[in-house]
């Protein structure tokens, strides 16, 4: 949030990271539009831009917005160089932006997980409960459960296999040049 944002340039911070809605995790709730032009009004330092990326084309809708840089997680995580289970990349692969859940069950803070994880750990993920994250206690071994809970943004839409991080950053590279070459040439 943005006091916290404050808080942390007033600290000296070097630069910040601004989480969308729709990102990996522990989630933003605001449109990536919003949320770059409320920090742009008190930051003007380097600004990362996170949530829902995972084409080249994200990247330059990204920088047109203010943003100096995108950071993409989920993309990532279905690569082969990832340590991620098989099964939680074949997830990522075969899950839609609808298949991103947003809860605070598991952690106490409010995160996108995906549905098929949450299924598969015998919870409807339509009918989660709400935790209040003052209580919850970390220190059992009930919370060995959730490290099967996969968390996702909703850029699971636009990863359709698990490749290499070359493989990966070369795409990125190509869209990239596409999207701004694209928009270069508007009238």
């Amino acid at each position: 949030n943005n006091a916290f944002a404050k808080k942390a340039i007033e600290k000296g911070a070097d630069g910040l990271i601004a989480v969308a809605a729709g990102a990996g995790g522990h989630a933003g709730m605001m449109s990536p539009f919003a949320l770059i032009t409320e920090v742009r009004k008190f930051w003007d330092g380097p600004l990362i831009l996170s949530g829902a990326m995972s084409k080249g084309e994200h990247i330059v809708a990204a920088l047109a917005m203010g943003a100096d840089m995108a950071y993409m997680g989920t993309r990532f995580i279905a690569s082969q160089e990832a340590k991620a289970s098989q099964a939680y990349k074949d997830s990522l692969v075969s899950s839609q932006a609808s298949d991103i859940i947003y809860s605070n069950l598991f952690t106490g803070v409010h995160g996108n997980y995906l549905r098929s994880s949450i299924a598969a750990a015998g919870l409807d993920p339509d009918h989660l409960p709400f935790t209040d994250k003052n209580t919850m206690d970390f220190s059992g071994a009930s919370t060995k459960a959730w490290r099967d809970i996969w968390g996702a943004g909703q850029s699971v839409s636009g990863i359709d296999s698990v490749e290499s991080v070359q493989d990966i950053v070369t795409q990125l590279a190509l869209e990239f040049t596409q999207a701004k070459n694209k928009l270069c040439a508007l009238p």
